[in-house]
């Protein structure tokens, strides 16, 4: 039977059941039990704040029902459950609720006692399982999974975090470094946390920009704390909390997930993307907090090549104009979210993955390590030259004080894309960099042709030393693989395989990995200092890890600059509560990058030996 002829009706039960708390709020679930009573299945539970959308008799197209069509072949009894305060499930729905301050208080609730109570209910009410639960989510119900793994259910056999966040001020949805991310965080909140008086079934009415050009909307929008009152008659009360809560305070390291994760002994799989424009810090974070504070874990990580939940929306074959060489989701549906849930759940087959399997774009290669980062990294210096130049060489001892600089003129931001949209969407983390390289506001460094190909496998840093004729900005640090042209030589072209049908590839800027620092938060994000204008100050962040081979004939490029909108908020260049700046308060601002040996602005690239991996 082929998965287009699978009729899920013919196979599996539905029921929904208003299941209650322990303070005596009821959530909507609905439970889908498989026909044939032969067997005992374990639960696959999944809690949502985007609703669980088929309520009463309607049935989801079989695809929603799991993280591939196997597991509804298989069998298990599938439960979906819309969180507290959200569409069917009676409470108040609070943004990345906390985890509760007294866990001996019998009536203080979060996600983890609601998702503990809920598995409690599922063991005592529902009939025909094994007495086993898996839990599984994407972005926030990657999030409501974690917090599923604190306190755990004793029946809790095995979880999948998959691009959950971890810190929305530090490197997830909300804020990256301090810097908001205006558009997303817009688009989520007027979808998802308007405040409610009734439970309900209907999602809120899309937002009419006027315009399909975000950078416009956002250009001439106003002040950023008036928004909410702007445009959505004060209805998203959690808008409130960027204004009140600028920087890291009590407020943002609260809802950190990462705090609370020790004795996590139950098998997890975690699951990020490369190209991620969400939440890649998230799950890698979650990992690696795992492995540090709980050694003889069962955990391991699964990176593609993909965008935000992308190995479950797409076959994962390319992203935009970026081909990987086969159906990557396919490859991690068939090879380890299957086989997890399967034999910890039930089992059957086999289960052990390496500490980390990620993908290598570039070579277009999945291979295995035994830890993330790789051992036998090799951390070089590929610093910023005159004329543009990229080198690995350190600028010459001899050098005076060099810079290159430039204005941002933030009521004339670098656009985040080229696409005309009003949502950010997934292709901006690939798209070609080459017309905001000839931009007067972007700074571009390149290196020469490279004579052989070079492989990174970790976190790469930035580190910069910067001048500013303000009192804050923002430092947004591009990595880039320049694909050969023409002119590069016909030996590097035919070399890496691009003929006349690519044609259109040659000279492609690919958009590799970008971070942006808040200048105010370059020491503390809980204490912002001030830039003192035209004092030269070193900011160092990381740009996060990747896995890539630059090719033979590609080139290495890095681009900075001090604006990326609406993707990103502005920054005024004046020391203040950014939420609260208008039109007065938004100052050009002239930036200086240094390049000399005493001052030398470089990244650091973890380059990869070729014995720490397999392929």
């Amino acid at each position: 039977m082929t998965d287009t002829e699978y009729d899920l009706k013919a196979h599996y039960d539905k029921q929904e059941y208003m299941v209650p708390m322990r303070d005596g709020i009821h959530l909507c679930t609905a439970v889908y039990t498989p026909k044939d009573s032969t067997s005992e299945y374990p639960f696959l539970f999944l809690r949502t704040p985007y609703s669980i959308k088929h309520y009463g008799e309607e049935y989801p197209e079989f695809s929603k029902m799991a993280p591939s069509f196997e597991f509804v072949k298989q069998g298990y009894i599938f439960v979906f459950q819309d969180i507290r305060g959200t569409y069917k499930s009676e409470g108040k729905f609070v943004v990345q609720r906390p985890i509760r301050n007294d866990k001996f208080d019998t009536f203080a609730i979060d996600e983890s006692t609601d998702n503990f109570d809920t598995i409690d209910w599922l063991l005592d009410n529902i009939s025909g399982h094994n007495g086993k639960v898996g839990q599984w989510g994407i972005s926030y119900s990657g999030w409501t999974t974690v917090m599923g793994m604190i306190d755990p259910h004793p029946a809790l056999a095995a979880s999948s975090p998959q691009a959950s966040p971890s810190d929305m001020f530090i490197g997830d949805d909300w804020h990256h470094n301090g810097a908001f991310r205006l558009m997303y965080t817009f688009s989520w909140m007027a979808s998802t946390a308007q405040d409610r008086s009734v439970t309900t079934t209907k999602a809120v009415q899309a937002f009419d920009y006027g315009t399909p050009w975000g950078y416009e909307f956002f250009l001439n929008a106003g002040r950023t704390d008036q928004l909410n009152e702007k445009y959505f008659d004060g209805k998203i009360s959690s808008w409130s909390d960027f204004v009140e809560h600028p920087d890291y305070d009590d407020f943002w390291q609260r809802q950190v997930a990462l705090r609370h994760l020790e004795n996590i002994t139950h098998p997890i799989l975690n699951v990020a993307a490369w190209f991620d424009s969400e939440d890649f810090y998230g799950p890698l974070s979650i990992f690696q907090t795992i492995e540090r504070t709980t050694p003889d874990n069962q955990s391991s990580i699964v990176i593609g090549p993909w965008s935000h939940g992308g190995w479950a929306s797409t076959d994962g074959a390319s992203l935009g104009d970026i081909k990987f060489g086969s159906k990557t989701s396919l490859f991690y549906q068939d090879n380890f979210v299957f086989p997890f849930f399967e034999y910890h759940l039930k089992g059957k087959g086999n289960w052990n993955p390496a500490k980390a399997t990620a993908f290598e774009t570039g070579n277009n290669v999945w291979r295995n390590f035994d830890q993330w980062p790789p051992k036998d990294l090799e951390m070089k210096n590929l610093f910023f030259h005159k004329n543009g130049l990229l080198s690995f060489d350190i600028p010459d001892e001899n050098s005076k004080i060099e810079f290159d600089d430039y204005i941002d003129n933030p009521n004339n931001p670098v656009p985040f894309s080229t696409s005309i949209v009003n949502k950010a969407g997934d292709i901006w983390m690939v798209e070609d960099q080459r017309l905001a390289s000839i931009r007067p506001d972007v700074l571009t460094f390149q290196s020469n042709i490279l004579e052989q190909d070079i492989t990174i496998a970790g976190p790469i840093l930035a580190s910069l030393f910067v001048s500013a004729s303000g009192t804050d900005a923002d430092y947004f640090v591009k990595l880039i693989d320049v694909l050969p042209t023409s002119n590069d030589g016909p030996e590097t072209v035919e070399s890496n395989e691009i003929d006349a049908t690519q044609v259109e590839m040659a000279g492609y800027q690919m958009l590799l990995g970008v971070e942006v620092m808040r200048a105010k938060y370059r020491n503390s994000m809980s204490h912002p200092e001030p830039l003192i204008p035209g004092k030269i100050t070193p900011i160092t962040f990381n740009i996060w890890d990747k896995l890539h081979t630059f090719k033979r004939g590609h080139r290495i490029m890095v681009q900075v600059h001090s604006s990326w909108f609406p993707a990103y908020d502005r920054n005024p260049h004046r020391f203040m509560n950014i939420y609260q700046a208008e039109g007065p308060d938004y100052l050009t601002c002239k930036h200086k990058i240094f390049r000399s040996s005493e001052f030398p602005s470089h990244i650091k690239l973890p380059v990869l030996g070729a014995a720490s991996s397999t392929r």
